[in-house]
């Protein structure tokens, strides 16, 4: 493809990223208005998080094809993008706030909160694509698979901890000890926290799935392009 088309058409991709988010935000809006209630307030919040993976992803495939992996600015944008990934798939559980109200319609709340978890999960997705890619040029397909799917996994346990005992990324730096402790409580005495490693499977295979899905769609439509 040449370059100033690939440039014409990374830039229409940006814009319509960016058009999404304004569709969840105008629809909450909206609501606000509408019914003269916050209720759903915290999902402002809760996109920007979730849209800070897709800019670490951009960071670090950037170094990456300036200096290869080795190296301490491709280690922090990973390990950063590692830390804020699980805010893109978050969103997902914020569904068990839905209840039915006279505030407003509820099929309009399931559409609200809907916009906003398909809304995380795309930029999670390209997130999790971009450095996909990079992984591939550098290992087999196998392995890089491998490597997102264990990315993955620990992503669903992060959310599954954030959901049920509140944690959040910023609470790494701010209380460590305390999130060591739940996380080694969990690790250590499994049986007494059935629900976090159910949940956090099933959260894994349907997002996993999906992201399969996308992923060898996007191939299938290069290799019909080329």
């Amino acid at each position: 493809m040449p370059k100033a088309v690939l440039a014409v058409t990374r830039y229409r991709f940006i814009i319509s990223l960016g058009v999404l988010g304004l569709v969840s935000y105008s629809l909450l809006i909206t609501r606000i208005i509408a019914s003269d209630s916050l209720r759903y307030t915290f999902l402002f919040w809760n996109l920007v998080l979730a849209a800070i993976p897709m800019f670490l992803a951009w960071w670090l495939v950037n170094e990456v094809r300036r200096k290869g992996w080795l190296g301490w600015r491709q280690g922090v944008a990973m390990v950063l993008w590692v830390l804020f990934l699980p805010n893109s798939f978050y969103i997902v559980t914020d569904f068990i706030h839905l209840r039915a109200n006279y505030e407003a319609d509820l099929l309009f709340d399931i559409t609200v909160l809907t916009s906003f978890m398909i809304t995380g999960i795309i930029y999670g997705f390209v997130s999790m694509f971009l450095v996909h890619r990079q992984l591939q040029r550098r290992w087999s397909e196998a392995r890089a698979y491998g490597i997102i799917a264990l990315i993955l996994l620990a992503a669903s346990f992060a959310i599954c901890l954030g959901r049920y005992t509140r944690w959040n990324t910023w609470d790494i730096l701010l209380k460590p000890a305390g999130l060591l402790f739940d996380i080694s409580d969990r690790v250590i005495n499994p049986s007494a926290h059935i629900q976090t490693y159910q949940t956090t499977v099933v959260l894994f295979l349907v997002l996993f799935a999906t992201y399969v899905v996308c992923w060898e769609g996007l191939r299938l439509a290069r290799s019909q392009n080329s």
